[in-house]
C-alpha cells in the first residue's frame, strides 16, 4: 500500500493545491499529522482541506497543537478524524494523537504525557500505525535547531514496549527526517508550507522525503 503523509499546513493553501495536482489513483491514502491551520478555525481549515477532499483518495488526519479549538469537530464531521481512535485502510490500522505535549508557547491543544499514553494504551492494536502530531523524544524527527530533542517521552516509550511498524508526524519544522527507534520507522514529512511531504510504502515499511 502506498500512501503520501504530510504535516503543519498551518494555512498555505497554494502547496495544498499543488499537492493535490500530483495525488493519484497510485495512492491508496494520505495521512495529515496536524496543522491543518495557523491559529485559525473550522472554515479556514475546510478551505485548505477542499482541494485534498476533492482528490477521492482515503483521509486520515489528526489537528495540530496551532489549529483552532472548532478544527477537531470539522475533522469528525468529514469523517478523516483519528484523534484518540483507531480507524483502518484496508487491513491497516491507524491511531491518532492530535496536538503537541506542553510547550512553552501555551498553544491551542497541548497535552500531558499521561494524557499521550492513555490515547496510545486506549486505542492501540498491535501493528497499528500511529499519526502523531508531536514527535517521539529523542529522534531526528523532534530535533530542534537549538539543539534539544522536545518530543513526547511517552510516545518514545510506548515505542520502545510496544514496537509499532511506523510512526508519522510533525510538529517541528525544521526536523524533516527518516529515522528508526529500533524497529520502528519515524517519519517527519517536513512541513507542506514549504512544500515538503513524505511517499510511504506501508507493506514494504519504508519512506522517501519528497519536495513539490
Amino acid at each position: 500500500m502506498r500512501i503520501a503523509a504530510i504535516s503543519d499546513i498551518h494555512g498555505n493553501r497554494k502547496n495544498v493545491r499543488r499537492l493535490a495536482e500530483t495525488l493519484n489513483q497510485e495512492f491508496e491514502a494520505l495521512l495529515i499529522a496536524g496543522d491543518i491551520t495557523h491559529f485559525s478555525g473550522a472554515e479556514s481549515a475546510r478551505t485548505v482541506l477542499e482541494p485534498l477532499l476533492e482528490v477521492g483518495i482515503k483521509i486520515v488526519a489528526v489537528h495540530g497543537n496551532c489549529d483552532g479549538r472548532d478544527v477537531p469537530e470539522l475533522l469528525e464531521k468529514l469523517g478523516i478524524s483519528a484523534h484518540d481512535k483507531r480507524v483502518e485502510i484496508g487491513k491497516i490500522g491507524i491511531v491518532g494523537v492530535g496536538g503537541s505535549n506542553m510547550t512553552p508557547f501555551h498553544t491551542v491543544w497541548e497535552l500531558s504525557e499521561d494524557e499521550i499514553r492513555e490515547i496510545l494504551e486506549r486505542n492501540y492494536q498491535k501493528g497499528d500505525v500511529i499519526l502523531s502530531h508531536v514527535p517521539p523524544h529523542g529522534t531526528k524527527a523532534d530535533l530542534t535547531h537549538s539543539g534539544l530533542h522536545v518530543g513526547t517521552q511517552a510516545l518514545r516509550e510506548f515505542i520502545e514496549e510496544r514496537k509499532p511498524p511506523l510512526i508519522i508526524t510533525g510538529h517541528i519544522h525544521e526536523a524533516r527526517s527518516v529515522d528508526r527507534i529500533g524497529e520502528t520507522l519515524v517519519v517527519n514529512p517536513g512541513p507542506l508550507f514549504r512544500g515538503y511531504y513524505a511517499v510511504v510504502d506501508l507493506d514494504k515499511i519504508r519512506a522517501i522525503l519528497m519536495k513539490l
